[in-house]
């Protein structure tokens, strides 16, 4: 066979097995028995083996291969991956509609999906072509997976749909392949996964693809990120098209046309799920026109059009151990149920937050006492009530301290608060929980001072204070168990490089009360620097807008603090940032370019990140949504802009390339 002959047998092969492996995993409906996919699949390697230079990535002999990865690289979604707000009864759901329909004052109809219990993923398909899968993460960064979604064989290694496309779903472990998989766990003695969603989460995020592979695996699609699919109206239509394109969605969604029909279709799946083959934890309902998607919005953390209504908790009875204290940043001392561990949801509970001493009270608590407990929302478990009728007398009531459990300061209660707290700038616990903030993310974004780093380094008393961070000594660390010197030098990389953090991440990262990043980017951009934010007084303060009493007052307080204005000093002398970086919100939005203009962004640049993009538009006026339409003013195109690019085209929106764009923002400084 000569290769021009074995590429066409190739070709003729692979196309025939994607087909019995669509109708096998996608469709449940086998054309074929396995022994026939199995010769097929033994025919098409041994072509592959004698003509190597055929192979391509689409082939169902490449689901599994390559040697296992040394870790997970991150990925930057292009368009966040966003959660849904909750829904828990009828009457937040008849709020939902009324909400929607109160904004649009239309007609308006629902699509009701299962909601699927797994792990959120992101696809991504090139020229036809299965190139990138990634976990949702925190919704703007997310891990590379491709190599593990590939070994599902529900995900298609190529649809027809050319260009840049990316589908959104949720991969989960059938119920039978969790049942397998315990078992096998159980002859080797290893302790069982809870749960199938913590099982394929695990799976997931397994570095050798062919563990991955053994777990079996399944997955559904329900949206779309970066891709605008023309003449696609509604999200109906879209799980349609994505069904034609042979990507797997859940048969079992519906169109409705009332919030009356929205409940029947919860009380209906309300009691069917535990005949699925999978786990669903609930029903989520999303607005199906499009347009009427767009028009509702965004929240910053999730959309307006949609909500996810929660099956109720499950509720078990078990004994309360004992009630441990802990202290958070700001001084508030938590009490916390220790539990005889039980089975909840899914998972073991052994702990429980009992938020304050009124609750105890409330509720009459005791140590000993035989407890109702559930998982709030599914995941943070709380105390119901307690069962007073099975008390034998020897249950002990509790009382919370006078003195703080970690630095023996006398415990105060503030004005209007319920909570107890320690005052003591210097107490141990706030300085490790304060630290843990300032390191976060969204405050300085120090990789690699994680929980388990500052507990050692305050073990070790290389670190007291904030300040300590920045005077922390290479030698020192490298004497430090499971520290080596790549990750000591990638950590005091990453410390040497906060220090020019813009001032509003400093401010977040300081942990004042009240002062989340919103209000921290507002006060940063409107003082400017440090120090004249530390000399602002509260009637200054409640003149800005969106800065209230509560805030003001708090500011002031920090302010006032010995300890908080050494530490700033300290900060100072240690080279960091303390100014503003950010653009600067126009004082007459009219001025800029972007001022009431709806801007999308498509494709990748090199200059920005999407999110920096979106931050940039949106503090001079302007709004930016997700899909081209008649509404759009202008679309920013970076490379591989896709399929935005042509519908603005062809719609004659106004087209700007990165260069214009920075352009732009630079005629507004």
């Amino acid at each position: 066979m000569n290769k021009t002959e074995a590429k066409e047998k190739i070709d003729a092969l692979k196309e025939l097995l994607n087909k019995y492996g669509y109708e096998y995993y996608v469709l449940d409906q086998p054309s074929v028995p396995d022994s026939e996919y199995d010769k097929r699949l033994q025919e098409l390697l041994k072509l592959e083996e004698e003509h190597p230079e055929l192979v391509t990535a689409d082939s169902p002999t490449q689901r599994v291969g390559g040697q296992p990865l040394e870790g997970f690289e991150k990925v930057e979604h292009r368009l966040r991956m966003l959660s849904l707000g909750n829904a828990f009864n009828e009457a937040d759901l008849r709020d939902f509609d009324r909400r929607v329909q109160e904004n649009l004052n239309q007609q308006v109809s629902y699509v009701c999906e299962l909601k699927i219990d797994g792990l959120a993923v992101s696809l991504t398909y090139e020229n036809g072509q299965f190139t990138q899968g990634s976990t949702r993460g925190d919704g703007t960064v997310g891990e590379d997976i491709t190599t593990n979604l590939r070994t599902i064989r529900s995900v298609p290694l190529s649809v027809s749909e050319q260009g840049t496309i990316e589908v959104r779903g949720e991969a989960f472990m059938p119920k039978k392949s969790f049942l397998a998989l315990n078992e096998i766990k159980a002859e080797k003695a290893e302790e069982p996964f809870a749960n199938p969603r913590n099982a394929a989460a695990g799976s997931l995020r397994q570095l050798d693809p062919k563990i991955a592979a053994s777990r079996n695996l399944d997955i559904f699609l329900y949206g779309v990120g970066e891709w605008e699919v023309e003449g696609i109206t509604s999200h109906s239509e879209r799980l349609t098209y994505l069904s034609e394109l042979g990507l797997k969605v859940n048969p079992e969604w519906k169109k409705v046309n009332s919030i009356e029909e929205v409940l029947e279709f919860v009380d209906y799946w309300t009691n069917e799920r535990p005949h699925l083959n999978y786990e669903i934890d609930g029903i989520v309902i999303k607005v199906d026109d499009i347009d009427q998607q767009e028009e509702l919005g965004y929240t910053a953390r999730s959309p307006r059009w949609a909500i996810a209504y929660k099956f109720p908790a499950e509720e078990v009875i078990t004994t309360l151990k004992e009630i441990e204290l802990s202290v958070g940043r700001t001084g508030v001392i938590t009490p916390t149920a220790v539990l005889e561990p039980v089975q909840v949801a899914g998972s073991t509970v052994g702990r429980a937050s009992l938020h304050n001493e009124d609750l105890i009270r409330e509720k009459d608590i005791r140590v000993g006492d035989h407890v109702i407990i559930k998982k709030a929302g599914d995941i943070i478990p709380e105390v119901v009530k307690v069962l007073e009728e099975q008390r034998t007398g020897q249950e002990k009531k509790f009382f919370m301290p006078k003195h703080c459990p970690a630095c023996d300061s006398d415990l105060v209660r503030l004005d209007e608060e319920v909570a107890l707290r320690c005052l003591n700038p210097n107490c141990p616990a706030q300085l490790q929980e304060g630290l843990l903030h300032f390191v976060s993310r969204n405050a300085m974004n120090i990789e690699g001072l994680g929980e388990k780093v500052i507990a050692q380094l305050f073990r070790e008393k290389l670190i007291h204070t904030i300040a300590d961070v920045y005077r922390l000594d290479r030698e020192e660390l490298l004497k430090l168990e499971r520290m080596g010197e790549k990750s000591v030098d990638n950590l005091l990389n990453a410390i040497e490089a906060s220090k020019a953090n813009s001032l509003e991440k400093l401010l977040f990262g300081l942990g004042i009360r009240f002062i989340g990043e919103k209000a921290a980017r507002i006060l940063a951009e409107h003082y400017g620097t440090m120090e004249k934010i530390q000399q602002a007084n509260y009637d200054d303060l409640i003149l800005i807008d969106e800065i209230g009493e509560k805030m003001a007052e708090s500011i002031v307080q920090f302010f006032s603090e010995e300890e908080a204005n050494d530490l700033l000093q300290e900060l100072r002398n240690l080279g960091l940032n303390m100014e503003y970086k950010g653009l600067r919100t126009s004082e007459q939005s009219s001025d800029t370019i972007f001022s009431g203009k709806t801007i999308v962004l498509t494709g990748k640049m090199e200059s920005f990140t999407r999110k920096e993009a979106k931050e940039n538009i949106e503090t001079l006026g302007g709004s930016v949504t997700g899909t081209v339409s008649n509404k759009t003013d202008i679309v920013i195109a970076g490379e591989a802009a896709g399929s935005k690019y042509e519908r603005a085209e062809k719609l004659g929106i106004t087209i700007w390339d990165e260069q214009q764009f920075k352009e732009a923002l630079d005629g507004t400084n």
